[in-house]
């Protein structure tokens, strides 16, 4: 194998590479907007529960 088949061949891999991590990059970036939206439902969720848990505590005690 020559000098110019060995820089072919590097620069072949370097090229597979350099397209491998920019879709990890951006295959990261997607599932870190998805956590993040998953994060904001759940913190809405806890927030309706726990408003719900008050109103029912209020009545509990009302009735008592």
């Amino acid at each position: 194998m020559t000098i110019d088949e060995r820089l072919d061949r590097l620069t072949e891999r370097h090229e597979a590479l350099t397209q491998s991590v920019e879709i990890l990059a951006r295959t990261t970036r997607d599932h870190t907007q998805q956590i993040e939206a998953l994060r904001e439902a759940s913190a809405s969720l806890l927030q309706i529960a726990q408003i719900h848990e008050h109103r029912i505590s209020g009545l509990e005690q009302g009735g008592k």
